[in-house]
């Protein structure tokens, strides 16, 4: 019954974020006017604005003007449903009791945010400054509530989160600004930079290691694929942030003990990978 609330509630969310994936770029409150076509602005009712359910009972066209609606909304609700329902199972409980819970929160909230960036970067090679401060800062202040929660002192882990945020930030900006000097192209975004620093204050050191190296790995394969099939050409840039959130977020559900055996295993493949980013 409980993954059942996580994919319902997960769902809502996902319609949320597809609504803000939206109007964020273009300046617009998340909270009015009520959710409506962007063709004709005709007013969703309660049935039609039901994630899943409404995008199917509308056959993906606006009632009002026929406009279709995106696909993707449908998807993004659907994949969102799904991440709740995995966090939720992939939570470990061995902490019992409030620290079980706190992951179990910290959790949602950290992939549903890993999402909205994806969508943005994805959108419009825009990762919000603010979005990436308040995730830095959300997973700073889980890291000492967690330890708490767990009979820690919050001290030592909160300084080791700390310093792999500012290595995320400051290595990738170094990567930034090298691929900027080499290629004489921009290499990376800031935003980049600031999301990296958003994962080592979540993930930690080796957590974030992880993550670039998959990031990496990932971002690599696509662009050499793109590449081969003619969908991109010589230096032409395409966003890292979806394949830095999308790391980020297997980190989160990947059992921590399984970290240092996935280095390990990553970790020379990197040599064998040419990725130019942003180019």
């Amino acid at each position: 019954m409980g993954f059942v609330v996580a994919a319902l509630l997960g769902a809502c969310v996902g319609s949320f974020l597809s609504l803000a994936a939206w109007r964020l770029p273009r300046g617009q409150s998340l909270m009015w006017p009520a959710s409506h076509c962007p063709a004709c602005g005709q007013t969703l009712s309660c049935r039609e604005n039901l994630p899943l359910l409404g995008w199917v009972w509308l056959q993906g066209r606006c009632r009002t003007c026929g406009a279709p609606i995106p696909l993707r909304d449908w998807l993004v609700e659907g994949l969102t449903a799904g991440l709740w329902v995995a966090v939720a199972l992939l939570t470990t409980p061995e902490a019992g009791g409030g620290a079980g819970m706190l992951r179990l929160v910290a959790g949602l909230l950290f992939i549903s945010g890993l999402l909205l960036l994806l969508l943005l970067d994805l959108d419009g090679f825009w990762l919000p400054e603010p979005l990436c401060r308040w995730g830095l800062i959300a997973g700073l202040a889980t890291t000492a509530l967690l330890a708490l929660a767990t009979g820690m002192g919050p001290f030592t882990p909160l300084m080791h989160h700390s310093l792999a945020a500012a290595m995320g930030l400051l290595g990738l900006d170094m990567v930034g600004v090298l691929g900027t000097w080499w290629l004489g192209v921009p290499a990376l975004g800031g935003g980049d930079a600031k999301l990296g620093a958003m994962l080592g204050a979540w993930l930690g050191g080796r957590g974030l290691l992880l993550a670039l190296t998959l990031a990496v790995l990932s971002g690599g394969l696509f662009g050499l694929l793109a590449r081969l099939g003619g969908r991109l050409k010589a230096r032409q840039p395409f966003p890292f942030g979806p394949f830095l959130a999308t790391a980020g977020g297997v980190v989160w559900l990947t059992p921590e003990p399984l970290h240092r055996q996935l280095l390990s295993l990553l970790l020379p493949w990197l040599n064998t990978v040419g990725l130019t980013l942003g180019g």
